[in-house]
């Protein structure tokens, strides 16, 4: 925009939106919040009408703003959230696989931690709470604890099926025992201290802990309820030497270490 160096600051009425350079302009327009959904959408119908007054070939056009750029951040913190999750799902998948040796065993143990998940954004979305950065650590948190809860489970579950000679009810109730209290107050103290965060002033804190709480909640039914009920109802097809092989690692017998230990003590 060359012809617009000649006039001064008080006589040029672009002054405002072109720089000193006249290289540069800026085109500002207000707008409604009409969601990211439909912000998404308008943005993929203005590129091409703006293409069509500003060739690319001439002009390098970049659309920008509070909405835009918040609507791309969250579609950025989606897709991390996305590629961590599949991560921690492909590992833990790994580490099921290794010490059950079964892909039943791989599919009982995902279950009750994905269901919490899928739980907490329904809420969300019935509550029309959206994804941002203070509510999308949600599931990495919780999605984390929930995991160690049943990985305590299960290898307290694979070790009673070795001293029970295999019979799965026996050592589904056994290890439910033993690990379930531990689980229950593991869960609740946890509950309780991500509560305390409702309190504060700032929204997101208050989505966080209240989102958090009530995941922990939903997981801890289904690592105590659901998760047994699934070792269960599946039986001998998960629960005998010839589908769950020996992994590599031996699993610590705790009745084993109580007897060296009162040997050494003699």
């Amino acid at each position: 925009m060359p012809y617009t160096k000649g006039f001064s600051s008080g006589e040029n009425l672009l002054a405002s939106y072109v720089d000193s350079t006249g290289r540069y302009a800026r085109m500002t327009t207000y707008m409604k919040d009409i969601g990211t959904d439909k912000m998404q959408e308008l943005e993929k119908n203005l590129l091409p009408k703006i293409n069509k007054i500003f060739p690319e070939e001439r002009y390098n056009v970049s659309l920008t703003g509070k909405a835009l750029i918040f609507q791309k951040g969250t579609n950025y913190l989606i897709k991390n959230l996305l590629i961590s999750l599949s991560l921690a799902i492909l590992l833990i998948a790994l580490f099921m696989a290794w010490m059950f040796r079964s892909f039943r065993m791989i599919l009982v143990s995902l279950v009750p931690n994905l269901l919490p998940l899928l739980v907490t954004a329904g809420l969300m979305g019935f509550l029309g709470v959206p994804i941002k950065p203070s509510t999308i650590l949600v599931f990495s948190i919780a999605f984390g604890i929930s995991v160690d809860d049943t990985i305590h489970f299960l290898a307290k579950y694979r070790q009673e099926l070795k001293a029970n000679n295999w019979k799965i009810k026996r050592s589904v109730y056994a290890a439910l025992r033993e690990t379930g209290v531990s689980m229950f107050y593991t869960s609740i103290v946890l509950f309780f201290g991500f509560s305390v965060f409702m309190i504060s002033s700032f929204g997101g804190t208050v989505a966080l802990g209240g989102l958090v709480s009530a995941t922990l909640l939903f997981a801890m039914l289904a690592n105590l309820l659901l998760l047994p009920s699934l070792l269960l109802s599946l039986e001998k097809n998960i629960a005998n030497k010839e589908v769950l092989k020996e992994p590599a690692m031996k699993i610590i017998d705790t009745e084993e270490d109580e007897d060296e230990i009162e040997k050494e003590e003699a």
